[in-house]
């Protein structure tokens, strides 16, 4: 399981579902892609979940990024992403052999999703739909983190 993640100022997520169009906007916090692979279980959810929320990429009043998104009472957009489990090591064309398929993907993102909302206030894409995501990164600090 790996996860993208963007300090942001702002971001919005434009949700395009069999033509139905939906829009989601959050302020301050992060945006997280979440690639998960087929060898992901439950197992590694919760933690990864906890060390997305408790980075420490917000700064604090020296300056310092010493402050997680809780800390700073931010929000998060959460968007299912197979493409980060795609293998570019052979050829131009990525093979995307290694994500899990969506029957086993879905639960793992709704129960993601679910463990992050206990402490942080979030939005998300719809699973499987075509999504814009329009962003502010601020610094930029962008992160990856496995679990």
């Amino acid at each position: 399981m790996r996860a993208i993640i963007q300090r942001v100022s702002s971001a919005s997520i434009k949700i395009d579902d069999n033509g139905i169009i939906s829009e989601e906007k959050i302020g301050q916090g992060i945006v997280l892609l979440l690639g998960i692979s087929s060898t992901d279980t439950e197992s590694n959810l919760k933690l990864l979940a906890e060390r997305c929320r408790g980075v420490r990429i917000f700064t604090d009043d020296n300056g310092k990024m010493n402050l997680s998104v809780n800390d700073i009472g931010g929000e998060a957009l959460i968007v299912s992403n197979f493409t980060l489990c795609g293998d570019t090591s052979h050829g131009k064309r990525p093979s995307f052999i290694n994500a899990a398929r969506a029957e086993q993907a879905k639960p793992l993102y709704d129960k993601f999703v679910s463990l992050f909302k206990e402490h942080t206030p979030v939005k998300t894409g719809i699973f499987g739909a075509h999504m814009e995501i329009i962003m502010v990164n601020n610094g930029p600090v962008t992160l990856i983190i496995e679990g």
